[in-house]
C-alpha cells in the first residue's frame, strides 16, 4: 500500500471509532470523501486520468492520446474541427513526442507524413496566438519535431526531411512563415521567457545535424535571415543580459553554414557591421563569459592550494604540481572562442571592442521576469550569471581599475593552453593562438598594443613547475599589453617542450612573435621589454629539437620551426637598433648569442649534415644553413676576440660585463650579410589551411550546444507557470 494510502487509511479508522457520536448520514459522507482522495491521490501519483479498477491497464494523458491521433492515418482534426486549438493548450510531453517520431518505419512515414505536416503548419500558426501558453506550446513541439525527425533519418537526405516535416512544395513558405513569426517574437516587447525559448529553438534547429553544413534546413534561415534580430539582442542593454550568450554562439554557427561553398548572408552581414552599441555589446557577452571562467577557474585554484593536498605536495618538493594542475584544466567554453574569432577575423570594426574599457556595466542586475532554471553544466560551457555581468572588474586583479576584453582574454588563454595532452584542449589553444595571429596582422590592434598611455598589470596565469617559483602577482608592472601577448608566447615556448610536441602550436607562437616584431621595426617603436627572457627561451627550444632530432623528424618538419626561430634572430640582428629600446639590449643579444654559441655550433653541423644527403629534409635543412650565416659570422668573429682578452688579461672566466666590454669595441670589425624578407609575413587566411581544423571545431561545438539545449529546453513547468499567470 502506498504511504499515502496507509496514512489516508489511519485517519479513517480514527474516525470510525467515532461513528457512534455522529449521525449515520455523516459517517457514509466522511467515508466517501476519504475514499475518493486517497484514490485521488493515487492516480496523480501514477500519471493518470482515471482508474476504473485495478485489473484495467491505465490509460494515457490526453495529450499522448492526441499524438497517437497524429500518429495514425485518419486525419485527427476530421472529428474534432477544435483539435489543434486544445492540442497547444495542453503540457507537451517532449519525451514521448520525440520517441513517437523515432519509432516510426519507413511505410508509416509515408503514411502519417500528412499529418506531420499539418502538425508542423498548426505549430507555425499557433505562434501568432496571442495566447501565450499556446506559443511555448508551439515552440516546444517544434523543437520534439526537429530533433525527432532528424534523429530518426540520420541518414537521409536534406531534401527528404524537408518533406517529412513540412512538405517539399510548401517548405518555403512554412519556414518563410516560420522564421517571420521568430523575429517578431525576438523583436517585439514581449516575456523575456518566450525570447529565450525562441533562441533555444533555433539552437536546436541549427545543431540537429552533427554536421552543420549538411543541415539542408538552414539554406531557408539563409534566406529569411533573422541578423537584424540578433544585433537588436545585442544592442539593447536589457535583452543582452537576458539572451546575449544564446544570441552570440547562434550567430558564431550561422557563420559557420557552408562558409567555404556558398555566399553565406550572415557572414557578408557581419564583415559590415559599424553599430558601436551592437559590436560593444557582443564584445560585452564574450567578455563576460571568458571573465566567468576566469573567475571559476581561480576559485578552484584556490580551493587545491589548502587542504592535504596542498601540504602534502609542499613536503614532497611540489613533486605532484602537475596532477593538481590536470584537475583545475576542466572544459573550456569553445563556442564562445568561435564567437570571438568571427567578429576579430570578418568585421575590422570589432577590433576597437578589444581594448574597450569596462570601469562600469550596464546590464541590469536582476532580470525582469523568470527565466528557465539550466542544469549543471562542465565549467565554462554555460552563460554567466547576470550577478557576474554586472561585475566590471575581473576577480583575478584587484589591483586594476579597469579591464577590457584582451586582457580577459589573454588569462583565459593562458589558462587553457597551459594543457595540450588531450585533443579537446589543444584545440581551444590552437583557436586561441588564431586569434591572436589575427590581432597581430592588424595595424589598428597593434596601435593600443603598442600604446604607451594604455598600461595595465596583467596576471598571467602560470604552469607550475619545479624548476622555479610561482609569481606574485603585486610584483608585475605596468606596461603596453603587447609586453602581455609576448609574456604568453614565451610561458607557452617554456613550459611545452614535451614528447608529445605540439609543433602547430609552437609555429603559430613563434609567428606572432615575429608579425609584432615587424610592427615594431616599421614604426620604430622601442618597446621596453625583458628581450632576454625571450631570446633565452628561443635558444632553449633550439636546444630540445638538436636533443630530440630523431624522435621529432618521425613526427614533424623540425627544419621550418627552426628557420623560423633563427629568423627572428637575424630580425634582431639586422633591425635590433631600430626598435630594441637600449644600445645595452643590442649588445646583450650578442652576449646571448655568444654565451649560447655551442646551440648554434650544433645546429649548424646537424643542417648542415641533413642538407649534404639525400632525403625528404634536404632543402628544409639547407634554407636553415643559410639563414645561420649572420649567427655564425657573430660567434666566430666574437669569440676569438673574448678568448684573446681573457688571455691577456690572465682571465679564466670572464664576467657578462667584460664579454659585453669586448662586444662594444668590436663592431666595427664585423661583417654582416644583409638578408632579404626578414620583415615580410604570410598573411592569415582561413581557406584552405585552417578549413578543415574549423570544420572539426563546429561539429564538437554544435554536439555540445545540442546537448545543453535538450536539457534546457525541457524546462517547461517554470515556463507554464508564468504564462499561466499572464494568461
Amino acid at each position: 500500500m502506498p504511504p499515502d494510502t496507509a496514512k489516508l487509511s489511519c485517519d479513517s479508522a480514527t474516525f470510525a471509532r467515532q461513528k457512534h457520536f455522529m449521525p449515520s448520514m455523516l459517517f457514509l459522507f466522511l467515508d466517501l470523501f476519504l475514499f475518493n482522495l486517497v484514490m485521488s491521490q493515487v492516480e496523480k501519483k501514477a500519471g493518470l486520468l482515471r482508474r476504473s479498477s485495478s485489473s484495467k491497464k491505465p490509460l494515457k494523458e490526453k495529450v499522448v492520446l492526441m499524438y497517437d491521433e497524429i500518429f495514425a492515418k485518419e486525419d485527427p482534426a476530421k472529428n474534432n474541427s477544435r483539435f489543434w486549438d486544445e492540442l497547444f493548450l495542453m503540457k507537451v510531453n517532449l519525451e514521448y513526442l520525440e520517441s513517437k517520431l523515432e519509432s516510426v518505419d519507413g511505410e508509416e512515414v509515408q503514411r502519417i507524413q500528412d499529418n506531420i505536416n499539418s502538425l508542423f503548419h498548426h505549430c507555425v500558426q499557433a505562434l501568432g496566438e496571442e495566447h501565450q501558453i499556446k506559443v511555448v506550446n508551439a515552440l516546444q513541439t517544434l523543437c520534439a519535431l526537429f530533433r525527432g525527425v532528424h534523429q530518426k533519418n540520420k541518414s537521409a537526405s536534406g531534401f527528404d526531411i524537408i518533406n517529412m516535416l513540412m512538405g517539399f512544395d510548401k517548405a518555403e513558405q512554412r519556414m518563410k512563415d516560420l522564421m517571420e513569426r521568430l523575429d517578431s517574437l525576438l523583436c517585439g516587447d514581449g516575456s523575456e521567457s518566450l525570447k529565450s525559448l525562441c533562441l533555444k529553438l533555433l539552437l536546436c534547429l541549427v545543431t540537429v545535424t552533427d554536421n552543420i553544413s549538411q543541415n539542408t534546413i538552414l539554406e531557408y534561415v539563409m534566406i529569411n535571415s533573422i541578423f537584424e534580430a540578433i544585433l537588436q539582442i545585442l544592442s539593447e542593454v536589457s535583452s543582452r543580459g537576458q539572451h546575449g550568450y544564446d544570441t552570440v554562439v547562434l550567430l558564431a554557427l550561422l557563420v559557420n553554414y557552408r562558409k567555404y561553398e556558398s555566399v553565406n548572408p550572415y557572414i557578408v552581414k557581419l564583415s559590415i557591421v559599424d553599430d558601436e552599441p551592437t559590436l560593444d555589446g557582443m564584445g560585452m557577452v564574450v567578455h563576460h563569459a571568458l571573465t566567468e571562467y576566469n573567475r571559476q577557474y581561480k576559485d578552484k585554484e584556490e580551493e587545491n592550494q589548502g587542504g592535504f593536498f596542498s601540504t602534502l605536495t609542499s613536503m614532497v618538493g611540489s613533486m605532484f604540481i602537475a596532477d593538481a594542475d590536470e584537475k583545475l584544466s576542466v572544459q573550456t567554453n569553445e563556442a564562445i572562442l568561435l564567437a570571438l574569432y568571427e567578429a576579430v577575423h570578418l568585421n575590422r570594426n570589432f577590433i576597437t571592442v578589444l581594448a574597450q574599457s569596462h570601469p562600469e556595466m550596464d546590464i541590469p542586475t536582476t532580470p525582469t521576469t523568470p527565466t528557465p532554471t539550466t542544469p549543471t553544466s562542465p565549467l565554462g560551457t554555460t552563460p554567466p550569471s547576470l550577478d557576474m555581468m554586472n561585475n566590471p572588474e575581473l576577480p583575478l586583479d584587484p589591483n586594476l581599475q579597469t579591464s577590457n576584453l584582451l586582457i580577459t582574454f589573454l588569462k583565459y588563454a593562458s589558462i587553457v593552453m597551459q594543457d595540450t595532452k588531450d585533443e579537446h584542449r589543444l584545440n581551444s589553444a590552437r583557436l586561441c593562438l588564431i586569434i591572436l595571429t589575427c590581432i597581430a596582422e592588424d595595424q589598428y590592434a597593434d596601435a593600443f598594443l603598442h600604446d604607451d598611455n594604455m598600461n595595465f598589470r596583467v596576471n598571467l596565469h602560470r604552469m607550475p613547475m619545479r624548476h622555479r617559483k610561482k609569481a606574485v602577482d603585486k610584483n608585475i608592472p605596468s606596461r603596453p599589453l603587447v609586453c602581455a601577448v609576448l609574456d604568453l608566447m614565451v610561458e607557452f615556448i617554456v613550459t611545452h617542450m614535451m614528447k608529445d610536441f605540439p609543433m602547430d602550436l609552437y609555429l603559430r607562437c613563434v609567428q606572432i612573435i615575429h608579425k609584432l616584431l615587424c610592427y615594431q621595426k616599421k614604426c620604430r617603436i622601442r618597446l621596453h621589454y625583458t628581450w632576454r627572457e625571450l631570446w633565452s627561451a628561443l635558444i632553449n627550444l633550439l636546444k630540445f629539437l638538436l636533443s630530440n632530432e630523431t624522435t621529432l623528424l618521425a613526427k614533424h618538419n623540425i627544419f621550418h620551426l627552426a628557420l623560423l626561430e633563427v629568423n627572428l634572430f637575424n630580425m634582431f640582428i639586422t633591425y635590433g637598433d631600430t626598435f630594441l629600446p637600449t644600445s645595452n639590449s643590442y649588445d646583450e643579444l650578442y652576449y646571448e648569442i655568444v654565451r649560447m654559441h655551442q646551440v648554434f655550433d650544433n645546429l649548424y653541423c646537424m643542417v648542415l649534415r641533413v642538407s649534404t644527403n639525400t632525403g625528404q629534409w634536404k632543402e628544409a635543412a639547407s634554407k636553415v644553413t643559410h639563414a645561420l650565416v649572420n649567427v655564425r659570422a657573430i660567434v666566430n668573429h666574437f669569440n676569438p676576440k673574448i678568448e684573446s682578452y681573457a688571455a691577456v688579461n690572465h682571465i679564466s672566466q670572464l664576467s657578462e660585463e667584460q664579454v659585453l666590454e669586448v662586444v662594444r669595441s668590436n663592431y666595427d670589425t664585423l661583417t654582416l650579410k644583409l638578408q632579404d624578407g626578414l620583415d615580410q609575413f604570410e598573411r592569415y587566411s582561413e581557406q584552405p589551411k585552417e578549413a578543415a581544423f574549423f570544420k572539426e571545431l563546429v561539429r564538437s561545438i554544435s554536439l555540445n550546444v545540442r546537448k545543453n539545449v535538450s536539457l534546457n529546453t525541457l524546462s517547461q513547468d517554470v515556463l507554464l507557470k508564468e504564462f499561466s499567470t499572464i494568461s
